[in-house]
């Protein structure tokens, strides 16, 4: 059972542009621009979507019957994909960790400041109210 050149060709590009998309994001992250991100958008969707069928069609078997050279830059491009892919992961990680941590703080910041006794402001029993709009889920 031989594989199709035009498939192993396929893949290969679609490997190469989510690559190129996902360092497009890395290099978009770290300029602190996360709107200019492209994974989100539908031509990336469609991209994820394509090369999910194309490599899921692809099976052990014929892989194995690929010629040498075409078996190397499948292995190559592959590899380098999941190499993007974990620094992309490492960087929204981060990105999300440290927003967290910021919406927490001023959260934190807001309530001890809403709920700091004045020195002659008269004494309430009231029980203070968490600044829920800041927080969501309270989980941050």
């Amino acid at each position: 059972m031989t594989t199709d050149p035009r498939k192993i060709e396929r893949l290969l590009v679609l490997t190469e542009r989510l690559t190129k998309a996902l360092l497009d994001d890395v290099a978009a992250l770290e300029r602190g621009r996360p709107r200019e991100m492209r994974s989100h958008k539908p031509e990336v969707q469609q991209l994820t979507a394509l090369y999910a069928r194309e490599a899921q069609a692809l099976s052990n078997a014929a892989i194995k019957t690929l010629p040498q050279e075409a078996h190397e830059r499948l292995l190559a491009a592959t590899a380098r994909f999941r190499e993007v892919l974990a620094q992309h992961n490492r960087i929204l990680t981060r990105v999300r960790n440290c927003t967290e941590g910021m919406i927490h703080a001023i959260a934190e910041d807001v309530a001890k400041k809403r709920h700091a006794q004045r020195p002659y402001a008269p004494v309430t029993n009231a029980k203070p109210k968490a600044p829920g709009a800041i927080i969501y889920n309270n989980v941050v």
